[in-house]
């Protein structure tokens, strides 16, 4: 799948969970519906973006969960 597409979806998962009060919680929710529903090659692509292109183009939430939780969802 391209990046891209990764990207627009995290995103939307971010854009839910970021109406948390708890921006913490909401960092875990956001690595939990990741690992729960995304394949495992989706997460690690999504992984090295983060990595190889600080994030670009991911939501400060869904990059900040993706970096805090990265053993979770590799």
């Amino acid at each position: 799948m391209k990046v891209e597409q990764l990207i627009t979806m995290a995103n939307q998962i971010g854009t839910f969970f970021k109406s948390s009060p708890d921006t913490e919680q909401a960092k875990k929710d956001i690595a939990m519906h990741l690992k729960r529903f995304w394949a495992l090659s989706m997460r690690l692509q999504l992984i090295a973006h983060t990595q190889e292109n600080a994030g670009q183009g991911l939501e400060p939430i869904v990059k900040d969960a993706i970096i805090e939780h990265q053993a979770l969802l590799a």
